[in-house]
């Protein structure tokens, strides 16, 4: 009984409907992830790039909905893993092979391997979170690079960067998407950016300051600023790994 969901053990049409509100948003999540898809084959990377950050709120969304309405279930497990699949892996993957190949086909072999390392180790990090989940586990740290942490380096790249079009550029641009994609397979710990975010961190007034930087940063100048914020929350635990080896209370 332990393993049905919340929609299964109740009778109340109310509790019901609630219970289909974190589905609904990772639901959502999937489909704009699917937008991204098209968006990126049809040549228009920004609002592929768009479509996967609305991914990613609305990632962070149905785990806070699930908490908040009491219907965290295996199945919602999965079935948000499975849309963090397609908005994390399938849709960067296809951002990372148009942006890198274009039109040139003499060089698309270099963007299909990029691509595909990119969704090799997104199913690899997603599969290996599901089958390692620890009621007792911090759950303000991942082994790993967080699937949308990876993506939100792509994101901001595709807007901070021009697409590549020199040798050098190219390898560059390989390089951006190699690298958060090992991160995630690697065992590196990584602060979860929900606890980050969360109004109960134990320094609220450094997290009001840091978002009011951060919402002036996006005013000022979104391309570098999200960069800075996507390339910090990657670098940060690599470069200095003693700050995340004992979790503090």
């Amino acid at each position: 009984m332990g393993l049905r969901s919340n929609l299964e053990i109740t009778t109340d049409p109310r509790r019901r409907l609630l219970g289909l509100l974190p589905s609904l948003f990772t639901l959502l999540n999937m489909m704009s992830g699917f937008l991204s898809v098209l968006m990126a084959i049809t040549e228009r990377p920004q609002f592929a790039a768009v479509l996967i950050g609305i991914s990613v709120v609305l990632d962070i969304t149905d785990g806070a909905v699930a908490r908040l309405v009491r219907s965290v279930t295996p199945f919602g497990l999965q079935f948000d893993s499975l849309a963090d699949l397609v908005s994390f892996g399938v849709a960067p993957a296809i951002l990372a092979f148009t942006v890198l190949s274009g039109t040139d086909l003499s060089v698309a072999p270099l963007g299909l391997l990029a691509s595909f390392l990119w969704l090799a180790c997104a199913a690899i990090r997603l599969a290996r979170f599901n089958v390692t989940i620890d009621p007792t586990a911090d759950k303000r740290f991942f082994n790993g690079l967080p699937s949308p942490g990876a993506a939100g380096v792509l994101i901001a790249s595709v807007f901070a960067f021009p697409a590549p079009e020199t040798d050098s550029q190219r390898f560059i641009a390989v390089l951006i998407v190699a690298i958060p994609a090992l991160l995630m397979i690697s065992s590196i710990r990584y602060r979860s950016f929900r606890s980050l975010i969360s109004p109960k961190s134990r320094r609220p007034y450094g997290l009001i300051v840091f978002t009011a930087a951060l919402a002036v940063g996006f005013v000022l100048d979104p391309a570098i600023t999200g960069c800075v914020v996507a390339y910090s929350y990657l670098a940060i635990p690599v470069l200095l790994p003693a700050r995340l080896a004992i979790p503090t209370g």
